[in-house]
């Protein structure tokens, strides 16, 4: 799918109120695919893999957080989507809550997975980051980028300096900011997150109405290590702001 100067690779499934899933930086759709199954039956899920990411060709240039907004609308607009359910993943999450705070008419909901608002949220800043290459880490994302990025196995290295670079120097979200989200959100991490498990509670603590999950006995890559618990956490909790949700137009089937 043409998205601005791009070709993204995007996948349309299932029928019901929109959700959209934005993956994890050095990650592909299939780090979601566990969720994606799960939200299937009962909704219509649309995603898309960004740039240097999964079956989607690398740019030049930088990565920074407001390109990926400007595309996660621009993907919207090419789908017909006035709004969604939005379901992020580390970077997907960081994503999730810029568009709930900058563009809350197209967020139905958000589940904000292992966010974080700034570079400090880190147990140890340059140890966590340096461990996270790439994001989540195992092997198993760099053998998915190998399979599956058009710009072949060389380029994997590049995404990740880029990525590194992103992750030392971004986002910057002001915590009292994110109390003009008015979207029904669940914050979710791991116990054992790189993230520092109070720094996702003043994420929670932020937002008005928001539900913390603290998923027990994982890491980072909570969705990969406790997938049905993490899907059916997302499931019932998209399926109950659906319900409560009656103001937004119906979205295509």
């Amino acid at each position: 799918m043409r998205i601005g100067d791009a070709d993204l690779y995007s996948e349309i499934a299932g029928a019901g109120d929109p959700v959209l899933l934005l993956h994890g930086g050095f990650c592909s759709l299939e780090s979601l695919r566990p969720q994606s199954d799960a939200l299937v039956p009962d909704h219509r899920v649309y995603a898309f893999e960004r740039p240097g990411h999964g079956r989607s060709a690398d740019l030049d240039g930088e990565y920074d957080y407001q390109r990926m907004v400007a595309d996660t609308l621009a993907y919207l607009d090419a789908v017909g989507l006035e709004s969604a359910h939005v379901v992020g993943y580390s970077d997907g999450a960081i994503i999730g809550l810029l568009l709930a705070l900058d563009h809350p008419e197209r967020v139905r909901s958000l589940v904000a997975i292992s966010a974080n608002l700034d570079p400090s949220a880190f147990e140890d800043t340059a140890g966590a980051l340096s461990a996270m290459e790439p994001e989540p880490r195992p092997d198993v994302e760099r053998m998915h980028y190998e399979r599956l990025s058009p710009d072949g196995p060389e380029r994997a290295d590049v995404v990740l300096g880029k990525l590194f670079r992103l992750w030392t120097t971004e986002p910057h979200i002001k915590p009292a900011d994110l109390a003009r989200i008015a979207a029904p959100t669940l914050v979710m991490a791991a116990d054992r997150d790189t993230i520092v498990p109070g720094h996702s509670l003043l994420i929670a603590a932020s937002i008005p109405g928001a539900q913390l999950c603290i998923v027990p006995g994982t890491s980072h890559l909570l969705v990969a290590e406790r997938p049905e618990l993490v899907s059916a956490l997302i499931r019932d909790f998209v399926r109950a702001a659906a319900t409560r949700n009656t103001g937004h137009r119906s979205a295509p089937s």
